[in-house]
């Protein structure tokens, strides 16, 4: 299963809304894909801090990314980078075993640049994590602006853009898995005797 990561814990954010829209598009691809909302796994961040060893709230969320077939990660721009909850939840995450060989796409939304910066710096860190990064990007210039009320992008080319990456990163993560070069597929081969 793949896992949309909305990479922030604000209340009601557009990044939220976002990821519910792009979890339709996969959806409606006959994919059934979850969402990882940062908001509500926030409190078992902060308890009984120890890395390597997650606190039992928070292993959920941590097994989910371990287990995943791909990473669709979502991330409003906050002063020039990504929030500050998403980089704790990836430090969080086992190393290497989290990022090496996962298949991960991103999707950027904020005002003018529609979080050019917080990608590519996304995209540092999963590259320093040797995971496989789907080139295909996605940036929501002036978030605000073009959701209604239901959370729901009136772009026409923002929808386009959207579904068009969700194709692709399925086309991605399926050569990947077929040629058993996927992240999951490494796991397997190293628990093999």
């Amino acid at each position: 299963m793949k896992y949309i990561i909305a990479g922030t814990d604000r209340p009601d954010s557009n990044t939220l809304k976002v990821s519910k829209y792009i979890q339709t598009i996969y959806q409606q691809l006959g994919e059934t894909v979850e969402i990882i909302d940062l908001k509500e796994m926030k409190t078992h961040l902060h308890q009984d801090i120890h890395y390597g060893k997650p606190s039992e709230g928070l292993k959920p969320y941590l097994d989910k990314v371990l287990g995943s077939d791909g990473l669709i990660v979502v991330s409003p721009e906050y002063n020039g980078s990504m929030p500050g909850i998403l980089k704790y939840f990836i430090d969080h995450l086992k190393f290497p075993e989290s990022f090496e060989f996962r298949p991960v796409c991103f999707v950027g939304l904020g005002g003018m640049f529609g979080a050019l910066r917080p990608v590519e710096h996304l995209q540092q860190i999963f590259g320093y994590r040797n995971a496989y990064v789907y080139p295909e990007r996605v940036f929501i210039m002036g978030v605000h602006k073009i959701l209604n009320a239901e959370g729901q992008p009136q772009d026409e080319t923002i929808k386009q853009l959207l579904l068009k990456q969700a194709q692709g990163f399925q086309k991605f993560t399926q050569a990947l898995s077929s040629f058993k070069i996927d992240a999951n597929a490494v796991i397997e081969k190293k628990k093999q005797p």
